[in-house]
């Protein structure tokens, strides 16, 4: 694999990953009760199918991290493994999630039902994306690996995603901003992170193709 390559699969993955999540969160507010089986099986889908191209970004990042400087792979690996560790653990989440409104012939609204889920889809998922985009602004901001703007903004969103960890204390309705199923804790930072990845899918893809016009002229 080529820097050229490897910055490409790293923004398409991005956008495909942003693409997926977007789509799938809006779902969520679509019923101001108990979902329908098909709304909750259409937007786990969706969500599997964003974490399948998640690890898809993750890897491709390492690797262009590893190409291009690997006085930072040690950031890089960082990044891949609770990259990993977040993707696994929302799979999981969304497994349950699924098994529970295939196995009850009523509608429920998973969320709230699915207790087990509660701090995986929260507070353990954004200290897992803290960690994550905290090791992203490390190489971006030290490296200008990709753009400026993506490491600041890297930092600010792991320091976002800190403020939610503390969640777990706060109950479990979804419709409150701060529980730890909350609409603030889960859906808000999901699209928050969906938007960031979009942003950066396309401003990485663009740049692989100006830097290889830059090399052939």
């Amino acid at each position: 694999m080529n820097e050229t390559f490897a910055r490409r699969l790293t923004g398409a993955a991005a956008i495909a990953t942003a693409a997926a999540l977007i789509v799938e969160v809006p779902l969520y507010f679509v019923y101001s009760g108990p979902p329908t089986d098909a709304n909750v099986l259409t937007r786990l889908l969706l969500g599997i199918l964003g974490l399948a191209f998640l690890v898809v970004f993750v890897t491709a990042l390492r690797e262009l991290i590893r190409l291009t400087r690997p006085d930072y792979e040690w950031a890089g690996s960082i990044a891949f493994a609770t990259g990993l560790v977040y993707a696994t653990i929302t799979l999981v989440s969304s497994g349950l999630e699924a098994g529970a409104v295939i196995a009850t012939d009523h509608r429920i609204d998973p969320t709230i039902t699915v207790d087990g889920t509660y701090i995986l889809y929260g507070s353990i998922s954004r200290l897992m994306l803290a960690l994550f985009l905290t090791a992203v602004g490390v190489v971006v901001t030290r490296t200008h690996l990709l753009s400026r703007w993506v490491g600041r903004s890297a930092y600010g969103l792991a320091a976002l995603n800190l403020v939610f960890v503390p969640s777990l204390f706060f109950g479990n309705t979804p419709a409150h901003f701060y529980a730890a199923n909350g609409w603030g804790t889960t859906a808000m930072m999901g699209a928050i992170l969906s938007y960031w990845l979009l942003a950066v899918g396309i401003s990485t893809y663009r740049g692989a193709t100006a830097r290889r016009v830059a090399v052939a002229a």
